[in-house]
């Protein structure tokens, strides 16, 4: 009976710690990710107001280069023909948020060498300000988003209100990848070279420049087995085509999402004890 209730505890310990450790330390989350937002403008003039304008700067450079210059079009979706400028945008401020959080979290703890020698301090709490400071800059540049598409005369439907169920999926795969890669980048240090160049990868082999119909058939398995493609397609529906999502679809990413959450986690615990012999 003994063993039965600690094994019980034991996995209620498990499928709640990620959560639990962001609600007990909820003060210290909040001012690591106001600093975490505010420090990337630190001496800027404009200081946070760049949080909106930057996302309308890249609009015009999106606009220019693709638009004006290329005269690249997207094939219609349900005879609906969207501006390529901000189909692209969608696709391409979803990678940034998942390429952001990628290429900070080996620096986590390596990084954070006084954090590690604090024997109080909750370092599993580290991940959770990153994807939160990556999630502001996110819904900043959706803002941007809607400002151009009403003033080009877009239509924004009501399933834009599903955007953050669609986006809430990537968020678990963030917080999970940034504990697994947090805890590699103490012992493999040549880890934060390899993410740089993934994060390119992702964004090239993904949706998020052009559409899966103008792909080679014998390459879109590549596209579809990319993390972010399926994601950025449903952004694309629910934001600029006015569809629901593919709720199927969903579950079974948000499933799988949440496994690469779990063990990333649990890698992080295991490894935790290490950082201070390491560091």
């Amino acid at each position: 009976m003994a063993r039965v209730s600690g094994f019980w505890s034991s996995s209620v310990s498990i499928i709640t710690g990620p959560f639990r450790v962001a609600l007990e330390h909820g003060s210290l989350v909040r001012e690591l990710t106001k600093r975490e937002i505010l420090g990337r403008y630190r001496g800027a003039n404009f200081g946070l107001l760049w949080a909106l304008i930057a996302p309308f700067l890249m609009l015009a450079v999106y606009s220019l280069a693709f638009g004006g210059v290329l005269g690249s079009r997207w094939p219609t979706v349900d005879g609906k023909q969207g501006n390529f400028t901000l189909i692209l945008f969608i696709g391409l401020i979803l990678h940034a948020f998942l390429a952001e959080c990628l290429t900070q979290a080996p620096r986590l703890v390596s990084g954070n060498t006084s954090y590690v020698k604090k024997v109080v301090f909750p370092l599993e709490v580290l991940p959770w300000p990153m994807v939160l400071s990556a999630l502001f800059h996110l819904f900043m540049n959706l803002v941007a988003y809607l400002v151009l598409a009403v003033f080009i005369g877009q239509s924004v439907g009501w399933t834009l209100v599903l955007f953050p169920l669609v986006v809430l999926p990537l968020v678990w795969l963030a917080l999970g990848l940034g504990w697994g890669l947090a805890a590699l980048g103490v012992y493999f240090r040549d880890i934060n070279q390899i993410i740089g160049v993934l994060s390119t990868a992702l964004l090239f082999t993904s949706t998020a420049i052009v559409p899966i119909s103008v792909i080679p058939e014998g390459m879109r398995w590549i596209y579809r087995m990319n993390p972010l493609s399926f994601i950025i397609d449903q952004a694309r529906d629910v934001v600029i085509w006015g569809r629901t999502p593919d709720w199927q679809g969903l579950a079974v990413y948000s499933i799988l999402a949440l496994l690469v959450f779990y063990m990333g986690y649990s890698l992080f615990r295991a490894t935790r004890r290490g950082f201070a012999d390491v560091l």
